[in-house]
């Protein structure tokens, strides 16, 4: 069993509003748009970090986190990427990707609005967990938990706090 915290688009901002939110996970998944090496080794040092690189992160960041990542959690085969779109507008390489890999859980960022959708199409859980950080259009800054049980994914909450 495996208690996830999932956030994007930091911009480089790592608060302690975060930190209290995601202080009971067991690992981090970032979804791109860290904003610095010195961020991401922050996050890491707090907990276990996967992470890509977004359209705003330096080469130093994608010399390290690379534009996708795949793994196991439990049962699952997981994606993550920071341009991913969203079940049925999804982005060709994102798309690509996951014909590959099959994933069964899909994290993507970029967009700055929190979607948790299920896409019966390719039997996988797509989550966007909004942006965590200060920059951008958005009023409200998220991130998403939840706890993964072997198949089982549950006690999914959603943080909100004001910018």
């Amino acid at each position: 069993m495996k208690r996830i915290g999932v956030i994007s688009d930091t911009h480089g901002l790592f608060d302690d509003t975060l930190k209290e939110f995601l202080a009971g996970v067991d690992a981090i998944w970032h979804a791109g748009d860290i904003g610095s090496l010195q961020l991401a080794d922050r996050i890491a040092a707090f907990k276990p970090l996967h992470a890509v690189c977004g359209n705003i992160d330096g080469w130093d960041v994608r010399r390290l986190y690379k534009e996708f990542d795949s793994f196991r959690c439990e049962k699952h085969n997981v994606l993550i990427t920071h341009i991913g779109g969203y079940p049925g507008h999804y982005d060709r390489r994102a798309l690509d990707r996951i014909l590959q890999f099959k994933p069964t859980l899909f994290v993507a960022g970029h967009s700055h609005i929190l979607k948790i959708i299920y896409d019966k199409k390719f039997d996988l859980l797509h989550i966007n967990p909004g942006a965590a950080g200060c920059y951008g259009f958005h009023t409200v800054r998220t991130a998403v938990r939840f706890t993964i049980d072997g198949e089982e994914i549950r006690d999914m909450e959603v943080g909100e706090w004001k910018r």
